[in-house]
């Protein structure tokens, strides 16, 4: 583990040795950390949230409430999880069955957005700038710039860098930076 005096633990979390926290990180009240996790610089973990030993967070990264990142769960920079979004790492689990050899990769590219109560199957990669609605089960990878909602969640427009969900004519309303088409793949222009 890193000195402590370069992030925030709240007294109440748990850091296990061996873990890896980056600088300027601030882990909030009830959090547990395991061994061998490696979170980025400037990432803020909110109350009751768990991270694996195996799970890799970039940097930026804020994950709200009541979060798990289990082992074989990566997470790119920028990327923000919603209060009480759900990430699973074995397809079939069963209680009397051990099946820790099974773990799914579930890889998160840099700057998405997964919203509050989402749920990501195992196994699957959720393209950079995507955006996951509040409620949506993702069982399929995701495209960047998509906005996926629904469940089972199906792609309901595009969204630009920023997170504003764009028009037909592929303009961010916030930034008025343009995007195009390629090959039904969202890319700047």
């Amino acid at each position: 583990m890193n000195k402590p005096n370069h992030y925030f633990a709240h007294e109440t979390a748990v850091i296990d040795e061996g873990a890896f926290i980056g600088s300027g990180c601030k882990i909030w009240h009830f959090s547990h950390i395991m061994g061998g996790a490696k979170i980025g610089n400037n990432c803020i973990l909110g109350q009751n949230v768990f991270v694996g030993g195996k799970a890799i967070i970039g940097n930026n990264v804020k994950i709200q409430n009541n979060v798990s990142i289990y082992d074989a769960v990566e997470i790119g920079d920028d990327v923000f999880c919603g209060p009480s979004c759900v990430f699973t790492n074995v397809i079939n689990p069963r209680a009397a069955v051990d099946r820790k050899g099974q773990y799914q990769k579930t890889i998160v590219e840099k700057g998405v957005t997964i919203g509050a109560n989402a749920t990501i199957v195992c196994g699957i990669t959720l393209g950079e700038y995507s955006f996951i609605g509040a409620g949506a089960v993702v069982t399929k990878d995701v495209k960047p710039f998509s906005l996926m909602t629904g469940v089972p969640a199906r792609q309901n427009g595009w969204v630009s860098q920023s997170g504003a969900k764009l028009d037909e004519n592929l303009i961010c309303p916030e930034t008025g930076r343009k995007y195009k088409l390629v090959n039904n793949q969202l890319e700047i222009e």
